[in-house]
């Protein structure tokens, strides 16, 4: 039972949804994977242990030529089961592959179908995808609410979460080594590990470092990551001098080390743009607990799912520097608690974020 995967979203384009897709892969025994072009897709592909096929597009869309090709592969490789990589749009291909003889149908939804489901037009899309799925899955508890308020009844909505690699992402897996080439020896460090975007909230930990130093005056915030923002956080951090270090992008393989590296983890990500573009979970949270750091999270769409407060860390109001930075001194300056949420975050995710248990939940929702 062959599992045809569509998706716009693989490596070795970088992104959530392209680990996510990606990690899933590895769960299935038989699989094609349909595919858009990106920089370094002929190499990447050599390295996987199953055929990807590549359009000619860099974007993947449901257009005609698309389903007909994706048919096609159906046929070729006797592929009766089929996986979008994200709901919105590619679903809407379901009715025409189901003609051609597909038995199920899951499609995967991340943070952008929630605001599919709050406008209009894509919201009638967003129905008739979950009509034509066997199953449409969420990420969070959050997009769960949003996503079913815009299907119907007889949709089948089921919860299907990323996992972490425990193996990449674990105390001691490469901090000091990162400590030591950043000059950073013993002192306090607080991390962020994501792009440089307006919704991670990158601008509300400088704003916040301020009243962090006032207690700690010792401490460091580094920023890793590249993207968009870069220089309105670097002229926003100037006055700061070298307590704000903004390291830039790194290899995907290179980030574990980063998250180590840290005393405290934090990321207060915010919602945007009117409620439409939220964080629908944050797995980069779940990695930094699985390294056993404590997590200082803005509470935004689907974060809540990804911190146990008070236990493995903190949800903040991402737009309130005050209150982001009493959580950080906190933690900062009681090793104690701090050690104590990071043990309570890595036994968490290795008992409930794993790959292998999102894999056992994809193969029974496609009947594998």
């Amino acid at each position: 039972m062959t599992v045809l995967v569509v998706t716009n979203d693989f490596p070795p384009r970088q992104g959530g949804i392209e680990t996510f897709v990606r990690s899933l892969c590895d769960e299935l025994p038989e699989l094609v994977v349909l595919t858009s072009r990106s920089p370094g897709d002929t190499a990447y592909d050599a390295t996987l242990p199953f055929p990807v096929v590549r359009d000619r597009t860099s974007m993947l869309l449901p257009t005609p030529r698309v389903t007909r090709r994706a048919i096609e592969l159906m046929r070729r490789y006797d592929a009766d089961r089929v996986l979008f990589g994200a709901a919105a749009p590619l679903g809407l291909m379901a009715p025409a592959l189901r003609q051609a003889g597909a038995r199920r149908i899951v499609a995967l939804s991340h943070g952008h179908e929630t605001w599919w489901a709050s406008l209009p037009a894509t919201r009638q899309a967003l129905r008739r995808i979950g009509d034509a799925a066997d199953v449409v899955t969420t990420v969070s508890a959050w997009c769960e609410r949003r996503i079913s308020a815009a299907l119907s009844p007889k949709a089948t909505i089921e919860r299907l979460t990323p996992g972490v690699d425990t193996a990449r992402f674990f105390p001691g897996c490469g901090g000091a080594e990162v400590r030591r080439e950043l000059g950073l020896g013993g002192r306090p460090v607080v991390v962020c590990v994501s792009r440089l975007i307006a919704r991670k909230g990158q601008d509300t930990l400088i704003r916040a470092w301020p009243r962090v130093l006032a207690d700690v005056p010792d401490a460091v915030l580094l920023l890793v990551g590249g993207g968009p923002d870069r220089e309105r956080l670097e002229a926003l951090a100037r006055p700061l001098g070298e307590s704000v270090r903004i390291a830039g992008a790194v290899p995907w393989q290179d980030v574990p080390p980063y998250v180590d590296a840290a005393d405290v983890f934090a990321m207060p990500t915010r919602t945007r743009r009117f409620g439409l573009e939220p964080e629908a979970l944050g797995i980069v949270t779940l990695e930094a607990a699985a390294t056993g750091k404590p997590v200082v999270v803005g509470d935004s769409g689907g974060t809540a799912d990804t911190v146990r407060h008070g236990e493995t860390g903190y949800l903040v109001d991402p737009y309130n520097p005050v209150a982001t930075a009493v959580r950080l001194v906190e933690l900062l300056t009681d090793p104690g608690r701090a050690q104590a949420f990071g043990a309570a975050g890595r036994a968490w995710v290795e008992a409930e974020w794993t790959w292998a248990r999102s894999g056992a939940k994809l193969r029974t929702l496609l009947d594998v």
